[in-house]
């Protein structure tokens, strides 16, 4: 099914480029296109970790392709893949490899100044939280991770921007797989999965509230002692607002119902509250602070066996060509911290970094699995980035 939707987008867009093409020249405007990339290269050095020493390199090469009309309406494609290894190992003893080629964006969108409707391989991110992002429905972004790297989702998106601020999201997803977000079961990709969201100014700030509703794919999974059922419908609400007061001031939850009983996974809620400020110290200290609130219940809104986190994150620019950044997050439930701290050199299309990491073992951040084995412990990690 996603060489379906890769046709699918394929021929959105070379179709109708060529109706394009075939117009009348006053009604239509010149071309854009761009082909770049980006190449990075990392090192991680962890002593406690049975293979020490990660290397590891990654290309993402991108086309894009546009054709803008006079009536204000534009056509464009986007094209990327995800090339990347790895290898681990313990001196002279022991070692590990890793690698794939991958598609990493596939769409066609059309649009004009109020609507956009994209089809295709995409990123389908929103929401009022920083970090801990209970509307991390459809990404998974790490903000440890310098490039903010993440898998799309094969699927429609479609907006609509009104004149006064307010916008209006819709979607229908078919042939994804594996887990995302808060998720801890996958998605049947058999099954479509469909929904949307509207977001509202109201005063000193915006609002929003999303649906999304999926079938869940429980098999492997064991509650009272039996195998759960292969697909659950499940229905997922969120709201989210930000307010920009003194401080910027931001609410963001979701509840998640599974339409089965499956004990104590039947629903989920996760409620986060943040703050940030930028003090005027030198070129400016930003700093966000944030709660989040992670239950599983039987019963909805019972919080019985609620996990609680905290997040700070510091940044600072040194100068044009350095930054600065840090961030800490403590695990009330389990009284463990999790810290990074990060330096950042600009050297034209070269970036730098140099990261430290102080983690228990036992890695147990939510909805960051992806860098489980690369930040547990205490370690380094280098980077080299490199645009084109």
């Amino acid at each position: 099914m996603r060489v379906l939707f890769s046709l699918l987008a394929a021929s959105f867009f070379f179709s109708s480029g060529y109706a394009c093409f075939a117009q009348d020249p006053e009604k239509s405007a010149v071309d854009t296109s761009n082909m770049g990339g980006q190449a990075s290269f990392w090192v991680n050095l962890n002593h406690r970790s049975d293979l020490p020493v990660i290397t590891g390199g990654r290309y993402i090469p991108s086309v894009n392709y546009g054709k803008k009309f006079r009536t204000n309406t534009m056509l464009d494609f986007e094209a990327s893949a995800n090339v990347f290894g790895s290898f681990a190992f313990h001196p002279f003893d022991s070692s590990s490899s890793d690698g794939a080629i991958k598609p990493y964006r596939l769409w066609a969108r059309y649009s004009s100044e109020q609507f956009e409707l994209r089809l295709g391989l995409q990123k389908i991110s929103f929401g009022s939280a920083s970090i801990l992002r209970p509307l991390m429905w459809f990404d998974q972004i790490d903000p440890r991770d310098p490039l903010n790297l993440t898998d799309g989702v094969w699927g429609l998106l479609g907006r609509y921007y009104f004149l006064n601020n307010t916008n209006i999201w819709f979607w229908g997803l078919y042939g994804n797989s594996g887990k995302r977000g808060f998720e801890i079961v996958p998605v049947n990709k058999r099954i479509p999965e469909f929904g949307g969201r509207i977001q509202v100014p109201v005063p000193l700030g915006e609002a929003a509230f999303s649906y999304h509703y999926r079938t869940a794919d429980n098999r492997g999974i064991i509650i009272f002692g039996e195998q759960m059922y292969e697909k659950i419908p499940e229905d997922r609400f969120g709201f989210d607002a930000k307010w920009d007061l003194i401080t910027g001031v931001w609410l963001e939850g979701s509840w998640t119902r599974k339409r089965k009983n499956v004990g104590s996974f039947t629903n989920q809620e996760i409620v986060n509250a943040g703050i940030d400020y930028t003090f005027v110290l030198g070129s400016g200290l930003y700093a966000a602070y944030e709660h989040l609130l992670l239950s599983y219940d039987a019963k909805p809104f019972r919080f019985a066996e609620a996990t609680s986190f905290s997040l700070l994150t510091v940044s600072y620019n040194i100068s044009l060509f350095d930054k600065i950044s840090a961030i800490v997050y403590y695990n009330w439930t389990n009284k463990t911290s999790y810290n990074f701290i990060s330096w950042q050199k600009q050297l034209n299309r070269i970036v730098f970094y140099f990261m430290g990491y102080m983690n228990p073992v036992d890695y147990q951040l939510p909805a960051q699995t992806a860098s489980k084995n690369s930040f547990s412990g205490n370690g380094i990690q280098i980077m080299l980035v490199y645009n084109h």
